[in-house]
């Protein structure tokens, strides 16, 4: 089993890559094979919406040269895409969107000359996010869009873990620690369950 992790945070020792962290290690611990993709780290430009792809049969068929192709390859051959994220103004970063309109029509080639089936049809797709808002106020825009994108894309989409910053305690206690490990098996039995 492997999981390609898009990470979305501009910040190393932020609270997403906290959540991230024993994530990690669960599944480490599980056996599952894992691919951590830093965004901000790469050159992902954002889509052009040249439709260049739509008529590139069975491969990415971008027009741009830039980093986008190996996030491409490593989700084509994953089981999972877990998408890590900072909720800013009730959305994900800018790279993480990038990343995901490239993936949505570079995988799904419905608007070319001859309509091809969904490259990521029944991948399983998951999200980790941190806010500075409660969760149904402050990542249900962002989980929203995410089923939609889901669904477009004939993914099946496992869940969301949110863990606000309130700025006042501290971000990764003992319990939320205990939560992402929690969610990590949670995720492992259902994909296990699913392929």
């Amino acid at each position: 089993m492997k999981y390609t992790i898009l990470m979305g945070s501009p910040n190393r020792r932020g609270n997403t890559a906290a959540l991230l962290r024993p994530f990690l290690e669960e599944n480490q611990e599980m056996g599952i094979e894992q691919e951590v993709v830093w965004l901000y780290e790469r050159d992902i430009r954002p889509c052009l919406g040249c439709k260049a792809c739509q008529n590139a049969a069975g491969c990415l068929g971008c027009v741009q040269r830039d980093d986008f192709q190996a996030i491409f390859d490593s989700v084509q051959t994953s089981d999972v895409l877990v998408l890590a994220t900072p909720i800013y103004s009730w959305f994900c970063t800018a790279p993480m969107k990038a990343a995901m309109d490239r993936l949505i029509y570079a995988g799904c080639k419905y608007y070319g000359r001859e309509k091809q089936p969904s490259a990521y049809w029944m991948k399983q797709v998951a999200s980790i996010v941190s806010c500075g808002y409660p969760p149904e106020k402050g990542a249900d825009l962002w989980e929203e869009g995410l089923r939609r994108w889901c669904r477009h894309g004939e993914m099946d989409y496992l869940g969301m873990f949110c863990r606000r910053d309130t700025g006042t305690e501290e971000f990764l206690d003992s319990k939320t620690e205990f939560d992402i490990r929690d969610f990590a098996h949670a995720l492992y039995i259902m994909v296990g369950h699913s392929l």
